[in-house]
This record gives structure tokens, C-alpha cells and sequence, in this order.
């Protein structure tokens, strides 16, 4: 049976259905082959200057993140080269036999704005918002504010159900069910 990228008719039918969860739905958020998502109000911001080096042998250094929370009004500015984590606004839950891509908005890209470094992938059984690797090139300073469309959410039907989908206990799954952006979990 052959994979297939779903279209913006069945998106809506798989959500009406719940077989697909996204919270809050907005049905007019839909494209032809994916659905936007907003920027939610969650951001994790580095001290760079807490660690010489990240060393993966032991794992990310405590201490190295640090959460904000954006405010409607005064949004949040990541700076030239900046890198930081957000979240989308959207809950997104995937049956056994969906998985998705998130991709960066084309209008954002060409404002240097990248929305994934390279977590774009998500399982099948993934609940939870999604954590957004955020990274400005340009040389000017670019402001975000809770609500922006900062990405779309394309969904791929497996050939048959995951045997172990994500979330499953034997997977050990770190950012099953996370609500905001995330640090990395990598070593536990």
C-alpha cells in the first residue's frame, strides 16, 4: 500500500473525526496539504555563558535554558544568529497510522526566520505541542508574538499501524504530552 501525503479534505475529516487531535481546531487554517500553525507563548532562551562547550557524552548542562513566557503585547525577539526553542499554540495528537512534517511558513523563511533545525519529523501516537527549534540568520533583530502563523503541519498515512507508536512505554519517550518548549532530553 503506497504512503500518501493527505489532502486538505481528508485533514478536515480525520479532525471532525478525532482521529487526528489539534487544539484549538481552526478549520480555516487548512491548506491544500497541511494545516498552519501559531506561535505559542513559550520560548526557551540559552546561557551560553553557564557552560565552556555542551558535551554529549554527558549530556546538556544544568541550567543551560531557561523558559519565557511572551506576552500578546511585548512578543519576544530573538536576535542575529540567536538560537532558541518555542512551541506551537496547536496541541496536536496522531493516531497509530499518521505521522506528520512540520515545516517553516515560505514568507517567514524569506525573512531568514528557520522554525526547524531538524526535529521536523513527529511519530505516530505523538500527543503534545510541538517544540520549535527557532533560529534567525539575518542581521537584524525579528520580533514574534503569540499567535503568529509560524509553520504548517503536513500528515503522511502509514502503510499499517505503528507496532510501537510513541508514547509506548518500552519506548521511553521523553516529550510525550510536553506543553511548552522543551529542553533537550537527550542522555536521560
Amino acid at each position: 500500500m503506497p504512503v500518501s501525503v493527505l489532502s486538505d479534505g481528508t485533514i478536515r475529516r480525520l479532525v471532525e473525526a478525532g482521529e487526528i487531535v489539534i487544539k484549538p481546531w481552526s478549520p480555516e487554517l487548512v491548506q491544500p496539504a497541511s494545516i498552519d500553525l501559531r506561535l505559542g507563548d513559550s520560548f526557551r532562551v540559552f546561557h551560553n555563558h553557564v557552560a565552556p562547550l555542551i558535551d554529549l557524552r554527558d549530556g546538556p548542562p544544568p541550567g543551560l535554558t531557561e523558559e519565557v513566557t511572551a506576552s500578546a503585547q511585548d512578543g519576544f525577539v530573538i536576535h542575529p544568529g540567536e538560537f532558541c526553542l518555542g512551541r506551537t499554540e496547536e496541541w496536536v495528537e496522531l493516531p497509530g497510522d499518521v505521522v506528520a512534517r512540520i515545516e517553516g511558513k515560505s514568507s517567514l523563511g524569506r525573512l531568514g526566520l528557520i522554525v526547524h533545525a531538524t526535529a521536523g519529523f513527529i511519530d505516530p501516537g505523538w500527543k503534545g505541542t510541538l517544540t520549535l527549534e527557532l533560529n534567525n540568520l539575518t542581521r537584524v533583530p525579528i520580533k514574534l508574538y503569540p499567535g503568529l502563523l509560524i509553520a504548517q503541519l503536513s500528515f503522511m498515512a502509514l502503510d499499517k499501524p505503528a507496532e510501537r507508536p510513541y508514547g509506548s512505554e518500552e519506548l521511553g519517550s521523553h516529550y510525550q504530552g510536553q506543553v511548552a518548549a522543551t529542553e533537550s532530553r537527550y542522555m536521560r
